[in-house]
């Protein structure tokens, strides 16, 4: 009884394991070079409805002391 029990649980958590998802509903993960004359100011106004909220979450997303960024940085966006 006790092996069968074992058996039973070992197979569920297998499949369990094999089909389980992410809850994170949020998708692939987007990603955007910095241009020339791209400000963190100017991303977040073209991406988010306040541009105020944008500029802190890219700020934080990336891990940004301050709001300085380069031509070719790799920003992820929130």
């Amino acid at each position: 009884m006790f092996v069968r029990l074992s058996l039973v649980i070992a197979v569920s958590l297998f499949l369990w394991a094999s089909f389980a998802r992410s809850s994170d509903a949020s998708g692939p993960e987007r990603r955007y070079m910095v241009q020339p004359t791209d400000t963190l100011w100017s991303i977040a106004a073209s991406r988010y409805g306040d541009p105020r909220e944008g500029v802190y979450e890219l700020r934080e997303r990336n891990g940004l002391e301050g709001t300085t960024i380069v031509p070719g940085q790799v920003l992820i966006l929130p």
